[in-house]
Protein backbone atom coordinates (compact mmCIF):
# COMPACT_ATOMS: atom_id res chain seq x y z
CA UNK A 1 0.00 0.00 0.00
CA UNK A 2 3.03 2.31 0.00
CA UNK A 3 2.20 3.42 -3.55
CA UNK A 4 -1.30 4.44 -2.46
CA UNK A 5 -0.01 6.18 0.65
CA UNK A 6 2.28 8.27 -1.55
CA UNK A 7 -0.60 9.09 -3.90
CA UNK A 8 -2.77 10.27 -1.01
CA UNK A 9 0.15 12.22 0.50
CA UNK A 10 0.58 14.12 -2.78
CA UNK A 11 -3.11 14.83 -3.31
CA UNK A 12 -4.14 15.72 0.24
CA UNK A 13 -3.65 19.49 0.14
CA UNK A 14 -5.64 22.68 -0.39
CA UNK A 15 -5.95 22.02 -4.14
CA UNK A 16 -7.84 18.76 -3.61
CA UNK A 17 -11.38 18.84 -5.02
CA UNK A 18 -12.62 15.46 -3.84
CA UNK A 19 -11.67 11.83 -3.20
CA UNK A 20 -14.32 9.16 -3.70
CA UNK A 21 -13.77 5.58 -2.52
CA UNK A 22 -16.20 3.06 -4.03
CA UNK A 23 -16.73 -0.57 -5.02
CA UNK A 24 -16.86 -1.76 -1.43
CA UNK A 25 -15.85 -5.20 -0.20
CA UNK A 26 -17.36 -4.64 3.24
CA UNK A 27 -20.70 -2.84 3.08
CA UNK A 28 -21.22 -3.34 6.81
CA UNK A 29 -18.22 -1.09 7.39
CA UNK A 30 -18.76 1.43 4.60
CA UNK A 31 -20.57 1.53 1.26
CA UNK A 32 -18.78 4.67 0.08
CA UNK A 33 -16.45 7.36 1.41
CA UNK A 34 -15.93 10.92 0.18
CA UNK A 35 -13.16 13.28 1.30
CA UNK A 36 -12.75 17.03 0.73
CA UNK A 37 -10.53 19.73 2.28
CA UNK A 38 -11.99 22.16 4.84
CA UNK A 39 -10.61 25.06 6.86
CA UNK A 40 -11.41 24.91 10.55
CA UNK A 41 -10.26 27.97 12.53
CA UNK A 42 -7.70 28.64 9.83
CA UNK A 43 -6.24 25.10 9.90
CA UNK A 44 -6.44 22.68 6.94
CA UNK A 45 -8.34 19.48 7.67
CA UNK A 46 -10.00 16.84 5.53
CA UNK A 47 -13.67 16.09 5.98
CA UNK A 48 -14.62 12.43 5.59
CA UNK A 49 -18.21 11.57 4.66
CA UNK A 50 -18.94 7.88 5.18
CA UNK A 51 -22.09 6.19 3.83
CA UNK A 52 -23.41 3.06 5.53
CA UNK A 53 -26.88 1.48 5.68
CA UNK A 54 -28.67 4.63 4.44
CA UNK A 55 -26.86 6.74 7.04
CA UNK A 56 -24.17 9.39 6.62
CA UNK A 57 -21.32 10.00 9.07
CA UNK A 58 -18.98 13.02 9.04
CA UNK A 59 -15.56 13.40 10.66
CA UNK A 60 -12.58 15.75 10.24
CA UNK A 61 -8.93 14.63 10.21
CA UNK A 62 -5.46 16.11 9.86
CA UNK A 63 -3.50 15.19 6.73
CA UNK A 64 -1.36 12.37 8.17
CA UNK A 65 -4.35 10.75 9.86
CA UNK A 66 -6.46 11.04 6.72
CA UNK A 67 -3.66 9.53 4.65
CA UNK A 68 -3.57 6.44 6.88
CA UNK A 69 -7.35 6.15 6.97
CA UNK A 70 -7.51 6.19 3.17
CA UNK A 71 -4.76 3.59 2.87
CA UNK A 72 -6.56 1.36 5.38
CA UNK A 73 -9.85 1.73 3.51
CA UNK A 74 -8.20 0.69 0.24
CA UNK A 75 -6.42 -2.24 1.87
CA UNK A 76 -9.47 -3.64 3.62
CA UNK A 77 -12.69 -2.18 2.25
CA UNK A 78 -12.65 -0.54 -1.20
CA UNK A 79 -11.37 -1.46 -4.65
CA UNK A 80 -11.54 1.95 -6.34
CA UNK A 81 -10.49 5.53 -5.55
CA UNK A 82 -11.23 8.60 -7.72
CA UNK A 83 -9.08 11.62 -6.82
CA UNK A 84 -9.13 15.04 -8.43
CA UNK A 85 -7.63 18.47 -7.96
CA UNK A 86 -7.37 21.55 -10.15
CA UNK A 87 -4.68 20.12 -12.43
CA UNK A 88 -5.03 16.33 -12.56
CA UNK A 89 -7.17 13.31 -11.84
CA UNK A 90 -6.10 9.91 -10.57
CA UNK A 91 -7.91 6.58 -10.53
CA UNK A 92 -6.62 3.84 -8.23
CA UNK A 93 -7.86 0.26 -8.58
CA UNK A 94 -7.18 -2.70 -6.29
CA UNK A 95 -7.73 -6.14 -7.84
CA UNK A 96 -9.05 -9.17 -5.98
CA UNK A 97 -5.45 -10.38 -5.68
CA UNK A 98 -4.33 -7.06 -4.23
CA UNK A 99 -2.64 -5.67 -7.35
CA UNK A 100 -2.70 -1.86 -7.40
CA UNK A 101 -3.14 0.09 -10.65
CA UNK A 102 -2.99 3.90 -10.72
CA UNK A 103 -3.82 5.99 -13.78
CA UNK A 104 -3.36 9.76 -14.10
CA UNK A 105 -4.95 12.34 -16.36
CA UNK A 106 -4.00 16.03 -16.57
CA UNK A 107 -6.63 18.76 -16.61
CA UNK A 108 -6.51 22.45 -17.33
CA UNK A 109 -6.75 24.62 -14.23
CA UNK A 110 -9.75 26.63 -15.38
CA UNK A 111 -11.20 29.62 -13.56
CA UNK A 112 -14.11 27.44 -12.39
CA UNK A 113 -11.72 24.94 -10.85
CA UNK A 114 -9.76 27.75 -9.17
CA UNK A 115 -12.95 28.99 -7.54
CA UNK A 116 -13.80 25.44 -6.56
CA UNK A 117 -10.50 24.71 -4.82
CA UNK A 118 -10.36 28.12 -3.16
CA UNK A 119 -13.62 27.61 -1.22
CA UNK A 120 -12.82 25.38 1.75
CA UNK A 121 -15.63 26.49 4.05
CA UNK A 122 -17.96 23.96 5.67
CA UNK A 123 -20.97 25.34 3.79
CA UNK A 124 -20.00 25.87 0.18
CA UNK A 125 -22.26 27.69 -2.25
CA UNK A 126 -24.49 25.20 -4.00
CA UNK A 127 -22.90 23.85 -7.16
CA UNK A 128 -24.03 21.54 -9.92
CA UNK A 129 -23.42 17.83 -9.45
CA UNK A 130 -21.62 17.84 -12.81
CA UNK A 131 -19.55 21.00 -12.83
CA UNK A 132 -18.38 23.38 -15.46
CA UNK A 133 -14.67 23.13 -16.11
CA UNK A 134 -14.53 19.43 -15.21
CA UNK A 135 -14.79 17.31 -18.37
CA UNK A 136 -17.11 14.31 -18.15
CA UNK A 137 -16.67 11.66 -20.82
CA UNK A 138 -20.32 11.24 -21.86
CA UNK A 139 -20.93 15.02 -21.93
CA UNK A 140 -17.95 15.45 -24.24
CA UNK A 141 -19.08 12.65 -26.54
CA UNK A 142 -22.65 14.01 -26.68
CA UNK A 143 -21.42 17.49 -27.56
CA UNK A 144 -22.47 19.21 -24.31
CA UNK A 145 -18.87 19.86 -23.21
CA UNK A 146 -15.63 20.57 -24.99
CA UNK A 147 -12.68 18.35 -24.12
CA UNK A 148 -11.35 20.90 -21.63
CA UNK A 149 -14.67 20.94 -19.77
CA UNK A 150 -16.29 24.10 -21.13
CA UNK A 151 -20.05 23.94 -21.73
CA UNK A 152 -21.04 24.44 -25.36
CA UNK A 153 -23.15 27.59 -25.38
CA UNK A 154 -26.00 26.07 -27.38
CA UNK A 155 -26.12 23.13 -24.93
CA UNK A 156 -26.18 25.05 -21.66
CA UNK A 157 -29.91 24.41 -21.11
CA UNK A 158 -29.26 20.72 -21.63
CA UNK A 159 -26.42 20.88 -19.07
CA UNK A 160 -28.77 22.51 -16.52
CA UNK A 161 -31.45 19.95 -17.26
CA UNK A 162 -29.05 17.04 -16.73
CA UNK A 163 -27.99 18.44 -13.37
CA UNK A 164 -31.58 19.04 -12.30
CA UNK A 165 -32.39 15.45 -13.18
CA UNK A 166 -29.45 14.19 -11.12
CA UNK A 167 -30.69 16.23 -8.17
CA UNK A 168 -34.00 14.35 -8.35
CA UNK A 169 -32.08 11.07 -8.29
CA UNK A 170 -29.86 12.23 -5.42
CA UNK A 171 -32.99 12.90 -3.38
CA UNK A 172 -34.07 9.25 -3.55
CA UNK A 173 -30.68 7.53 -3.25
CA UNK A 174 -31.48 6.17 0.20
CA UNK A 175 -34.62 4.48 -1.17
CA UNK A 176 -32.64 2.31 -3.58
CA UNK A 177 -31.42 -1.08 -2.31
CA UNK A 178 -27.87 -1.58 -1.08
CA UNK A 179 -25.79 -4.73 -0.94
CA UNK A 180 -26.98 -5.97 -4.33
CA UNK A 181 -27.34 -4.91 -7.95
CA UNK A 182 -29.85 -2.09 -8.51
CA UNK A 183 -31.95 -2.90 -11.60
CA UNK A 184 -33.06 0.19 -13.59
CA UNK A 185 -35.15 0.42 -16.77
CA UNK A 186 -35.41 3.64 -18.78
CA UNK A 187 -38.46 3.50 -21.02
CA UNK A 188 -38.37 5.66 -24.15
CA UNK A 189 -34.74 6.61 -23.60
CA UNK A 190 -34.35 8.45 -26.93
CA UNK A 191 -30.92 10.02 -27.44
CA UNK A 192 -30.19 9.09 -23.81
CA UNK A 193 -28.52 12.24 -22.49
CA UNK A 194 -30.23 11.59 -19.17
CA UNK A 195 -29.70 7.82 -19.30
CA UNK A 196 -25.95 8.31 -19.60
CA UNK A 197 -26.10 10.98 -16.88
CA UNK A 198 -27.95 8.65 -14.52
CA UNK A 199 -25.46 5.85 -15.17
CA UNK A 200 -22.43 8.12 -14.68
CA UNK A 201 -23.82 9.56 -11.45
CA UNK A 202 -24.87 6.28 -9.85
CA UNK A 203 -21.98 4.13 -11.10
CA UNK A 204 -19.03 6.50 -11.34
CA UNK A 205 -19.75 9.15 -8.71
CA UNK A 206 -21.79 7.18 -6.18
CA UNK A 207 -20.13 3.79 -6.74
CA UNK A 208 -23.46 1.91 -6.83
CA UNK A 209 -23.76 -1.58 -8.28
CA UNK A 210 -26.28 -0.98 -11.06
CA UNK A 211 -27.60 -2.56 -14.25
CA UNK A 212 -29.39 -0.11 -16.57
CA UNK A 213 -31.49 -0.94 -19.63
CA UNK A 214 -32.60 1.79 -22.04
CA UNK A 215 -35.57 0.92 -24.28
CA UNK A 216 -36.70 2.79 -27.40
CA UNK A 217 -38.56 2.07 -30.63
CA UNK A 218 -35.97 3.66 -32.95
CA UNK A 219 -33.36 1.19 -34.18
CA UNK A 220 -30.87 3.88 -35.24
CA UNK A 221 -31.06 5.57 -31.82
CA UNK A 222 -30.50 2.26 -30.03
CA UNK A 223 -27.54 1.46 -32.27
CA UNK A 224 -25.93 4.86 -31.66
CA UNK A 225 -26.43 4.66 -27.87
CA UNK A 226 -25.07 1.10 -27.73
CA UNK A 227 -21.95 2.14 -29.62
CA UNK A 228 -21.40 5.08 -27.28
CA UNK A 229 -21.86 2.93 -24.16
CA UNK A 230 -19.29 0.50 -25.51
CA UNK A 231 -16.87 3.33 -26.36
CA UNK A 232 -17.15 4.75 -22.84
CA UNK A 233 -16.79 1.29 -21.26
CA UNK A 234 -20.15 1.67 -19.51
CA UNK A 235 -20.41 -2.09 -19.19
CA UNK A 236 -23.52 -2.10 -16.97
CA UNK A 237 -25.54 -0.03 -19.44
CA UNK A 238 -27.37 -1.65 -22.34
CA UNK A 239 -29.87 -0.47 -24.93
CA UNK A 240 -32.66 -2.50 -26.52
CA UNK A 241 -35.12 -1.81 -29.30
CA UNK A 242 -38.68 -2.43 -28.17
CA UNK A 243 -42.11 -1.20 -27.14
CA UNK A 244 -42.94 -0.28 -23.54
CA UNK A 245 -46.31 -2.03 -23.48
CA UNK A 246 -44.90 -5.41 -24.51
CA UNK A 247 -41.54 -5.24 -22.69
CA UNK A 248 -40.84 -8.45 -20.78
CA UNK A 249 -37.08 -8.28 -20.27
CA UNK A 250 -37.12 -8.28 -16.47
CA UNK A 251 -38.94 -10.01 -13.63
CA UNK A 252 -38.26 -7.29 -11.09
CA UNK A 253 -36.97 -3.72 -11.34
CA UNK A 254 -35.92 -1.30 -8.60
CA UNK A 255 -36.26 1.98 -10.48
CA UNK A 256 -38.34 2.85 -13.54
CA UNK A 257 -37.64 5.97 -15.58
CA UNK A 258 -39.90 7.28 -18.32
CA UNK A 259 -38.97 10.66 -19.77
CA UNK A 260 -41.32 11.98 -22.42
CA UNK A 261 -42.83 8.68 -23.48
CA UNK A 262 -45.74 9.90 -25.58
CA UNK A 263 -49.38 9.72 -24.52
CA UNK A 264 -50.37 6.27 -23.17
CA UNK A 265 -46.78 4.99 -23.26
CA UNK A 266 -46.26 6.77 -19.94
CA UNK A 267 -49.19 4.79 -18.50
CA UNK A 268 -47.71 1.49 -19.64
CA UNK A 269 -44.41 2.47 -18.01
CA UNK A 270 -46.20 3.31 -14.74
CA UNK A 271 -48.11 0.02 -14.91
CA UNK A 272 -44.87 -1.94 -15.32
CA UNK A 273 -43.32 -0.08 -12.38
CA UNK A 274 -46.25 -0.75 -10.05
CA UNK A 275 -46.50 -4.43 -10.96
CA UNK A 276 -42.73 -4.87 -10.49
CA UNK A 277 -43.03 -3.15 -7.14
CA UNK A 278 -40.29 -0.69 -8.16
CA UNK A 279 -38.90 1.33 -5.25
CA UNK A 280 -38.69 4.53 -7.31
CA UNK A 281 -40.59 5.89 -10.32
CA UNK A 282 -39.50 8.99 -12.27
CA UNK A 283 -41.84 9.96 -15.13
CA UNK A 284 -42.02 13.10 -17.23
CA UNK A 285 -45.21 12.61 -19.30
CA UNK A 286 -45.70 13.98 -22.78
CA UNK A 287 -48.49 14.49 -25.34
CA UNK A 288 -51.41 13.56 -23.06
CA UNK A 289 -54.10 13.22 -25.75
CA UNK A 290 -56.28 10.56 -24.13
CA UNK A 291 -58.33 12.67 -21.72
CA UNK A 292 -58.50 15.59 -24.15
CA UNK A 293 -60.76 13.44 -26.29
CA UNK A 294 -62.77 12.05 -23.37
CA UNK A 295 -63.68 14.98 -21.14
CA UNK A 296 -67.40 15.73 -21.11
CA UNK A 297 -68.51 18.16 -18.42
CA UNK A 298 -71.35 20.66 -18.84
CA UNK A 299 -70.24 22.72 -15.85
CA UNK A 300 -66.77 23.24 -17.36
CA UNK A 301 -67.95 23.76 -20.93
CA UNK A 302 -67.42 27.57 -20.84
CA UNK A 303 -63.74 26.82 -20.18
CA UNK A 304 -63.30 23.66 -22.24
CA UNK A 305 -64.65 25.24 -25.44
CA UNK A 306 -61.27 26.96 -25.88
CA UNK A 307 -58.97 24.41 -27.48
CA UNK A 308 -55.69 25.48 -25.91
CA UNK A 309 -57.30 25.66 -22.42
CA UNK A 310 -58.90 22.25 -22.89
CA UNK A 311 -55.55 20.76 -23.95
CA UNK A 312 -53.68 22.16 -20.96
CA UNK A 313 -56.39 21.22 -18.48
CA UNK A 314 -56.54 17.69 -19.89
CA UNK A 315 -52.76 17.33 -19.53
CA UNK A 316 -52.77 18.56 -15.92
CA UNK A 317 -55.74 16.39 -14.96
CA UNK A 318 -54.08 13.37 -16.61
CA UNK A 319 -50.95 13.82 -14.51
CA UNK A 320 -52.95 14.45 -11.33
CA UNK A 321 -54.97 11.25 -11.86
CA UNK A 322 -51.79 9.30 -12.55
CA UNK A 323 -50.30 10.57 -9.29
CA UNK A 324 -53.46 9.64 -7.36
CA UNK A 325 -53.52 6.16 -8.87
CA UNK A 326 -49.90 5.67 -7.83
CA UNK A 327 -50.80 6.76 -4.28
CA UNK A 328 -53.60 4.21 -4.22
CA UNK A 329 -51.04 1.57 -5.14
CA UNK A 330 -48.71 2.30 -2.25
CA UNK A 331 -46.49 5.16 -3.48
CA UNK A 332 -45.67 8.50 -1.90
CA UNK A 333 -46.11 10.66 -4.98
CA UNK A 334 -45.08 14.20 -5.88
CA UNK A 335 -45.50 16.28 -9.02
CA UNK A 336 -42.38 18.41 -9.41
CA UNK A 337 -41.28 21.09 -11.85
CA UNK A 338 -38.62 19.88 -14.23
CA UNK A 339 -36.58 21.92 -16.74
CA UNK A 340 -38.07 22.16 -20.23
CA UNK A 341 -36.93 19.59 -22.74
CA UNK A 342 -35.32 20.78 -25.95
CA UNK A 343 -38.37 20.37 -28.18
CA UNK A 344 -41.33 20.52 -25.77
CA UNK A 345 -42.67 22.79 -23.02
CA UNK A 346 -43.74 19.79 -20.89
CA UNK A 347 -41.88 20.17 -17.64
CA UNK A 348 -43.67 18.25 -14.87
CA UNK A 349 -42.18 15.17 -13.28
CA UNK A 350 -44.16 12.54 -11.41
CA UNK A 351 -41.93 11.06 -8.73
CA UNK A 352 -43.20 8.04 -6.82
CA UNK A 353 -41.40 6.35 -3.94
CA UNK A 354 -42.81 3.07 -2.68
CA UNK A 355 -43.88 3.03 0.94
CA UNK A 356 -42.12 0.35 2.92
CA UNK A 357 -44.35 -2.63 3.55
CA UNK A 358 -47.43 -1.04 1.97
CA UNK A 359 -49.77 -2.98 -0.28
CA UNK A 360 -51.84 -1.47 -3.11
CA UNK A 361 -54.78 0.62 -1.85
CA UNK A 362 -53.83 0.06 1.77
CA UNK A 363 -52.10 3.37 2.36
CA UNK A 364 -52.99 6.12 4.77
CA UNK A 365 -55.61 7.59 2.44
CA UNK A 366 -57.68 4.41 2.61
CA UNK A 367 -60.90 4.03 0.66
CA UNK A 368 -61.78 7.74 0.82
CA UNK A 369 -58.87 8.63 -1.45
CA UNK A 370 -59.95 6.02 -3.96
CA UNK A 371 -63.57 7.20 -3.87
CA UNK A 372 -62.51 10.82 -4.37
CA UNK A 373 -60.54 9.84 -7.49
CA UNK A 374 -63.49 7.82 -8.79
CA UNK A 375 -65.87 10.76 -8.24
CA UNK A 376 -63.57 13.10 -10.16
CA UNK A 377 -63.36 10.69 -13.11
CA UNK A 378 -67.14 10.32 -13.07
CA UNK A 379 -67.60 14.11 -12.96
CA UNK A 380 -65.36 14.54 -16.00
CA UNK A 381 -66.65 11.35 -17.69
CA UNK A 382 -63.13 10.05 -18.23
CA UNK A 383 -61.64 6.58 -17.93
CA UNK A 384 -57.82 6.81 -18.09
CA UNK A 385 -55.97 3.79 -19.39
CA UNK A 386 -53.76 3.59 -16.28
CA UNK A 387 -56.84 2.92 -14.16
CA UNK A 388 -57.71 -0.04 -16.41
CA UNK A 389 -54.14 -1.32 -16.50
CA UNK A 390 -53.89 -1.34 -12.71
Amino acid sequence: MDELRELFRQMLDRDLIQIVLSNTRDAARAEKVKVRPVLIRGELYFQETLYRENKVFHSNHAKEEMQERLADYMANCFRQAQIGNGTKEATALVSKKGKITIKYRNRRNTEEQKKETADLSHNRTKQYILREGQPVDFLVELGVQTRDGRIVRAKYDKFRQINRYLEFIRDILDRLPSGRTIRIVDFGCGKSYLTFAMYYYLRQLEGRDIQVTGLDLKADVIRHCSELAEKLHYDRLEFQEGDISSYSGADSVDMVVSLHACDKATDYALEKAVKWGASVILAVPCCQHELNGQIRCDMLQPVLKYGVIRERMAALITDALRANLLEENGYDTQILEFIDMEHTPKNLMIRGVKKAGMRPRADAYGGQKHLATERLMEFLQVNPVLKELL
